[in-house]
């Protein structure tokens, strides 16, 4: 039998529990992607339902529907535009009242409706009694209650759904919104006919955005011809109540919205022992206390930290290890030639470098699941707030700049913890700046070639600190040139703290991983081979010996190590002499003020894929091995080239601490921002800082005397 089809938006605040109600709703058959032309998040899920086949949309959460932020433009245009058969508004019953102005603005869009009362059990724990029937009969709408973390309702809440959907005959809602008010609309709704038509919005719902001055609306109806007196008169009549009232005309409108939404919350609500403190605020007491706060959020985080980069580090090991068996086994089973080297150097080494960090991906998101479904974060951004707004930041800045010290890639994926998208932004473009893991092996080898014992911790810690300031220094420009405009206050409901699903988190980690693979990974394919080919070709080279006869002379020898030598010397040779080598020295006249060669120049140009692909393209060029084995012989090769000197070592330190992001960094910026603007901007203005750094380390270090 052929069923019919019914869309259901699921629409509410942040922290209300609607991922929770939409995950019960949906189980596993659920698509994850992006707003078109939009960073918000859009996810879909499917149902069968009796005789119905079910879309359900989990709308981006959000207070209001003020279009001050994409998530609320995306929530708003949704629901008229794409015109769902019916919208359910998840009410934290908890926060009863706050959660009630984004479902009376829901409602003034004229949608099919039914309200959703959930957390009930915290809401009668708490002492709040709230009459449903009365509740539904004042707003015109049927009423649920639901209990997400205990998946009570929710067979209920689809009937209602359903049932609402294929009602003909509604109730209309209308606030009164006073006398002067009410005559501005009324003189603007006749003018609004054809901007009904076009944009599919009330015509009542219009006038109340033009006179609230909603940008979005007026920019909308200014390109419609026939409504371009409507804008005129909407300027007019805000100037006139401004006058005649003394104040904006949307905080009248907004004051009346809250006037209404106090009477109807003493008319439905009872509340026992109001000044009792709950369960959270005694906990609260202790968690955001102003001595304890910080440390005790400061320890979390190093828990946080310790489980992404050392639990993760077994399972990464694991990968690794059954990357480099592939690839042996690639290379035991194929003839030689460039389909074997492009498979098992090109296809398995540039997507397993990706793959390897999926288990710090999985660790971070369970983490970050875990702090919000208990409702920690909320706490930890306030917490962090004070400290963070001194340099531009949002207090969520911080746990993506501190995970930034293990890799970049989980922890511009935890950028997405901001809701605003202009705090997100700066955070994911100052995040790279953070020194991760990547990078150890680099300062490893520089320092134990070019600095002694006693110094090489000082050297490091410097190498880090930098990395720090520079963060603090470019969040602050990022604020006073790219994002300019008032900085957004921090204002955030604290929602009770509660035991999170395991279900909730389970998708939560399952989605990340699988857009993390998906968007990344492919893009990484893409690029590693274009990388492979360019240290690869061109093949016919002009070798400076005869290393084919001075191979097959060295296997009669009983020294392997001559044999080793001579290969990798040819592939030093070969490296020098590739398109990849050639841009290394194309790039070295620009390189050379940093004191830097062409070699250098090949290994900053290779470790574009990965920062610790330097030391093995050095260990290429030096005709030296790359592994931990190898080390010392490589370190040697360093100390013992003309070319470098401690303050050569340094400034080229510093440039690999801020240049570009690695290939990985790079695709994942560009799928948290669905832009490769920002993601190759991300690349040129660090490129950029780096250069002019290093050159003030190695030229200022030079007129010091330290070049030598």
């Amino acid at each position: 039998m052929k069923k019919n089809k019914l869309s259901i938006a699921l629409a509410g605040n942040p922290n209300c529990g609607k991922t929770t109600l939409f995950n019960n709703l949906t189980g596993a058959r659920q698509h994850v992607g992006n707003y078109p032309g939009v960073t918000v998040e859009k996810k879909e899920g499917y149902r069968n339902f009796k005789n119905y086949a079910l879309t359900i949309i989990d709308l981006p959460g959000t207070y209001s529907l003020t279009a001050y932020s994409p998530e609320e433009l995306v929530a708003r245009n949704f629901v008229v535009r794409e015109t769902p058969d019916v919208v359910v508004d998840i009410i934290d019953a908890s926060n009863f009242e706050r959660n009630l102005y984004l479902a009376t603005q829901l409602l003034e869009l004229e949608r099919p409706m039914v309200l959703a009362l959930n957390m009930a059990d915290v809401a009668e724990a708490r002492g709040i009694k709230i009459d449903d029937q009365l509740l539904a009969r004042r707003l015109g709408i049927p009423v649920v209650r639901t209990v997400g973390s205990r998946k009570q309702g929710m067979e209920e809440l689809l009937e209602t759904a359903v049932r609402t959907a294929q009602e003909t005959q509604r109730t209309s809602f209308v606030i009164n919104y006073g006398r002067d008010v009410e005559e501005a609309i009324g003189k603007l709704a006749p003018l609004l006919a054809a901007a009904q038509r076009q944009l599919n919005f009330p015509r009542r719902w219009l006038a109340l955005k033009l006179l609230e001055n909603d940008r979005d609306i007026i920019e909308s109806i200014q390109k419609i011809p026939e409504s371009e007196g409507a804008t005129a008169a909407a300027a007019e009549a805000r100037a006139e109540l401004q006058q005649k009232l003394g104040d904006d005309p949307e905080l009248l409108i907004a004051d009346f919205r809250y006037r209404f939404l106090g009477a109807l919350y003493r008319e439905v609500v009872t509340v026992q022992d109001e000044d009792a403190l709950t369960f959270s605020d005694k906990i609260d007491k202790v968690l955001t206390n102003r001595a304890l706060g910080l440390p005790i959020f400061l320890g979390l985080m190093w828990l946080v930290f310790n489980l992404v980069f050392t639990l993760g580090a077994y399972p990464q090991d694991w990968i690794e290890k059954g990357v480099s068996l592939l690839g042996s086994w690639v290379g035991q089973h194929m003839a030689e030639g460039d389909l074997k080297s492009l498979l098992a150097d090109g296809v398995i080494g540039g997507v397993g470098g990706v793959i390897v960090f999926l288990p710090q991906v999985i660790l971070l998101f369970f983490a970050i699941s875990l702090l919000e479904g208990t409702g920690y974060m909320a706490r930890a951004a306030f917490i962090m707030d004070r400290v963070m707004y001194k340099v531009g930041l949002h207090g969520k800045s911080f746990i993506p700049l501190l995970l930034g010290f293990g890799c970049s890639v989980p922890a511009i994926m935890g950028a997405r913890t901001l809701e605003n998208p202009r705090d997100r932004l700066v955070t994911i473009l100052v995040t790279p700046l953070m020194s991760c893991s990547a990078r150890l092996p680099v300062y490893t080898v520089l320092i134990a070639a070019f600095f002694g014992e006693q110094r090489a911790g000082n050297v490091l810690f410097s190498i880090y600190l930098i990395g720090i300031i520079l963060a603090i220094i470019m969040a602050r420009v990022f604020r006073s040139v790219l994002f300019t405009g008032s900085t957004e206050p921090f204002v955030m409901e604290l929602p009770p703290y509660r035991i999170p699903t395991l279900k909730s988190i389970l998708f939560h980690m399952w989605e990340r991983s699988i857009l993390y693979l998906q968007k990344a990974g492919t893009i990484i394919l893409a690029v590693s081979i274009i990388i492979w080919f360019l240290t690869n070709y061109p093949t016919e080279v002009q070798y400076s010996k005869d290393y084919a006869a001075l191979i097959a002379q060295a296997e009669t020898l009983p020294q392997d190590e001559v044999k080793e030598k001579l290969v990798r010397e040819q592939a030093g040779e070969k490296l020098g002499q590739s398109y990849a080598g050639q841009v290394g020295r194309f790039i070295e006249p620009a390189i050379a003020p940093l004191g830097f060669d062409w070699k250098m120049g090949v290994g900053l140009f290779a470790a574009f894929t990965a920062k610790e692909v330097l030391v093995s393209t050095l260990g290429t060029i030096y005709s030296v091995g790359a592994g931990e084995e190898d080390a010392a012989s490589l370190k040697d090769a360093l100390a013992a080239d003309p070319a470098y000197n401690p303050l050569v070592a340094y400034a080229l330190m510093i440039f690999v601490l801020i240049y570009s992001p690695c290939l990985a960094t790079i695709a994942t910026i560009k799928r948290e921002t669905n832009s490769w603007k920002w993601a190759l901007f991300s690349s040129g203005y660090s490129t950029v800082l780096a250069w002019i750094i290093a050159f003030i380390v190695y030229q200022g270090g030079k007129l010091g005397g330290l070049g030598g």
